[in-house]
């Protein structure tokens, strides 16, 4: 979405975006605020940030930021974007929406914020939605009802959701596929039932591990990780897990281990895989 700061850089690698218009785009090859890549931010690739007090501007009342987008981008009047707007704040659940569709960011409880963020990515209808831990500032209900509407927006507007979350529960209902990241490496991926009926990574083991069960009562162990994330500035030289590993070797201390596929679409990157005992 070219939203990296001005002294950021793209050290290698590049993301193509495949439009059904206009092909496919390289997209770190665009001018940040160039009207080809403006054109495409909002519309056909839309974002949901983790913290909406700093995604929403505090000096514009929140219906009037939800409908600039919607008018940035369609050929719609004013009225119309303030009916799919309030429509919006409906679907989201969001108490008297006509008197919140005028209110200003401040007067927004932290969740009803976030269900304007939410409001704002989905008012086009995007191509690729980017969902950043979407949910964590809301309650269970509301959870769940954001989720149905992102079922839909998948559904109807074949849209592609990329949801960043430790939240291993919605990743069950959520994900088709899951990637499973240790300091910025994939140390595993796969379909959602590969990776979580058969981890075979530690860390992916360890995260499991740590949840509490429904059901299991005060008796199951929690097991949480041991030891703390690395400094990024100083990390191990080999693997980056391999400080935490209860299953590490010497390989593990030497380099970062390669791709490895094990069936279909499951991948692991680990030496010491086939060590790890069966769940």
């Amino acid at each position: 979405m070219q939203l990296l700061p001005k002294l950021s850089r793209i050290e290698e690698g590049e993301i193509v975006y495949h439009s059904e218009d206009q092909g496919d785009i390289v997209l770190s090859k665009l001018k940040k605020n160039g009207k080809e890549m403006r054109s495409l931010r909002g519309k056909d690739i839309a974002m949901i940030f983790q913290d909406p007090m700093t995604a929403l501007n505090p000096v514009y009342k929140v219906g009037w930021q939800i409908m600039e987008n919607i008018r940035q981008h369609e050929d719609v009047t004013r009225e119309e974007a303030r009916k799919r707007t309030l429509d919006l704040l409906i679907q989201m659940g969001i108490p008297e929406p006509e008197k919140r569709i005028d209110q200003y960011p401040h007067e927004y409880s932290g969740g009803m914020r976030q269900r304007a963020v939410i409001a704002m990515a989905m008012s086009c209808n995007p191509k690729v939605l980017l969902a950043d831990e979407p949910t964590t500032a809301l309650d269970v209900t509301i959870q769940a009802q954001i989720f149905e509407l992102m079922e839909k927006l998948k559904k109807e507007h074949n849209t592609a959701i990329l949801l960043i979350t430790h939240d291993m529960g919605v990743v069950s209902e959520m994900a088709d596929d899951v990637i499973v990241m240790y300091m910025g490496n994939v140390i595993e991926s796969g379909t959602a039932r590969e990776v979580l009926k058969h981890p075979v990574h530690p860390y992916t083991r360890a995260l499991l591990a740590s949840i509490p069960i429904l059901g299991k009562g005060k008796e199951q162990q929690i097991e949480p990780i041991r030891g703390m994330t690395p400094n990024p500035h100083n990390r191990p030289k080999g693997c980056q897990f391999e400080p935490r590993c209860d299953f590490s070797c010497d390989a593990c201390r030497e380099t970062m281990p390669g791709e490895e596929i094990l069936e279909g679409t499951h991948m692991v990157r680990c030496h010491c895989w086939r060590e790890v005992p069966e769940k």
